[in-house]
């Protein structure tokens, strides 16, 4: 510790590590700045290799992150702004602790690339390939959380078609493989970069989805765009059940639809002992099952849960949500921290928190609509769960179903990123991914990550649309990360052997 803190760099290359990793998180959504991210990566990977010693890169690569995930996660504030007076003295604190946290698995990544590399090209090279390592890393530590991921930067672009073959990691690798070789080997490279972009390009343009059935399955996305601070108003419980089924029985512009959804914990109230409502809601499908995000009780465990209601008002799918959101919908030892300190989870209405359901299941709606893959919310962030389902023994999904609650999120980036992530899905598994939110931005997805049905961002209505076809099994569908992993592997040892021979 006291030879990391001697390491110190002084606050002019701190600050300009922060400053280049908050120019980085302009490519995230909505802004999409990729070609700006990607200068500023170039940069931040100069800058980490002129570090004057790996405790030194460590900072670097420390405010890089910081800088990086504090724009990146701006959203993260507006859970504690739902009631303020109980949580808004938090917010100083996770604006610092979950971006610096985050942020230390850049510095492990500079610190270690510092102290592996021979001499400054190898320094960029190990520090694009570690910290490639980190950001697949994150997302499976301490349940993981691989939101802002730098590969995202691609997503609303050409490249993206890349992630069918080797997920998120593999255009993080790109994006920091483009940058690394010229800043590494001298500007005469920049063709690199350029040539490859161009060619990815015009190869993601050129792709195309297989066409629609000649009478696929309509699908009803209702966005009922419940204000979060009044969503559980007990006074307004029933108008806000009026409205979804409401928009659930409207006209539409095609035929009566095969199936309707409704968002995450969208019914206010619980699932238990309440036959009278499920009837009610059978109902509003007129002939259609609804899918619906609805909280249930088991014992004294709560879950949150989207339940398939036939039109009888009977349940006949359930899936109860497995990937909870730490401090959201439980806290780690929460059963304590409630009787000591009052503390419950933002999302949760039952108790201390949510219990996880058994995992990732994929569900059979009948001919008509198929199998789905089910996501509540936060799930959807997570390339391992959907492949997780597939190995349940019911085989490969016809479509993904995500429902969910961005009102958590505000209006100006969360949503939009959470959006784009779901994109990224559609393109790794090849399956149309269809989501409704509550406030927004409900979606329908191709297989190739493309919008081609939409309601707005604070909109209450509904949409009416086709159910988009699959692709066959993607190779990231099929191996997910290992060929990745191999291949960092195999540019690790590469690098090693460059290092031996350096020594040498």
């Amino acid at each position: 510790m006291k030879r990391l803190l001697g390491a110190w760099p002084g606050w002019s290359l701190t600050g300009l590590a922060f400053g280049l990793g908050a120019v980085m998180a302009a490519g995230q959504a909505p802004l999409g700045f990729w070609r700006l991210a990607l200068l500023a990566l170039a940069a931040a990977l100069l800058l980490i290799a002129r570090a004057k010693t790996p405790g030194q890169a460590a900072w670097l690569g420390l405010f890089l992150g910081g800088g990086h995930f504090i724009l990146a996660l701006s959203w993260i504030v507006e859970p504690f702004l739902i009631e303020p007076e109980v949580y808004a003295w938090m917010i100083p604190f996770v604006l610092v602790l979950l971006p610096f946290g985050l942020g230390l698995f850049w510095a492990g990544a500079a610190g270690a690339a510092h102290r592996l590399g021979r001499n400054m090209p190898q320094t960029v090279l190990w520090f694009a390939l570690l910290l490639t390592c980190a950001e697949i890393a994150r997302g499976y530590v301490f349940t993981g959380f691989p939101w802002a991921m730098i590969g995202h930067i691609f997503i609303d672009t050409p490249l993206a078609q890349t992630a069918a073959y080797a997920g998120a990691g593999g255009l993080t690798l790109l994006a920091l493989g483009l940058m690394a070789v010229p800043v590494a080997f001298g500007w005469r490279w920049i063709g690199v970069p350029i040539l490859s972009v161009f060619f990815l390009t015009f190869w993601g343009d050129d792709l195309r989805s297989p066409p629609y059935p000649e009478r696929p399955a309509i699908v009803r996305l209702v966005q009922p765009n419940a204000e979060q601070s009044l969503k559980w108003d007990p006074a307004r419980a029933r108008d806000h059940l009026q409205t979804l089924l409401d928009l659930s029985q409207a006209d539409g512009p095609t035929r009566r639809p095969d199936l309707v959804v409704w968002p995450e914990t969208s019914v206010p109230y619980l699932l238990n002992d309440n036959d009278e409502l499920l009837r009610v809601i059978g109902r509003a499908g007129q002939g259609a099952p609804l899918a619906i995000g609805i909280q249930r009780l088991e014992g004294n465990r709560g879950f949150n849960s989207m339940a398939v209601i036939d039109p009888a008002g009977k349940v006949v799918q359930l899936y109860d949500k497995h990937h909870l959101v730490p401090f959201g919908e439980y806290i780690p030892f929460g059963d304590l921290a409630f009787d000591l300190f009052g503390l419950s989870a933002f999302a949760a209405q039952q108790g201390a928190g949510y219990s996880a359901g058994p995992g990732a299941v994929v569900l059979d709606l009948g001919p008509t609509l198929g199998s789905i893959l089910p996501l509540i919310c936060y799930e959807a962030v997570f390339p391992q769960d959907l492949r997780a389902a597939s190995r349940t023994g019911l085989g490969r999904a016809d479509w993904i179903l995500q429902i969910t609650n961005d009102a958590w999120f505000g209006k100006l980036t969360g949503p939009w990123q959470h959006l784009a992530q779901a994109r990224l899905r559609a393109i790794e598994q090849g399956l149309p991914l269809l989501r409704a939110a509550n406030t927004g931005v409900s979606a329908v997805i191709d297989a190739r990550g493309r919008v081609v049905a939409e309601i707005p961002l604070g909109m209450r209505a509904f949409v009416d649309a086709a159910l988009p076809p699959a692709l066959p099994p993607t190779p990231y569908a099929r191996f997910g990360d290992w060929p990745l992993l191999l291949l960092l592997a195999g540019l690790g040892a590469a690098l090693l052997i460059w290092r031996a021979k350096a020594k040498a």
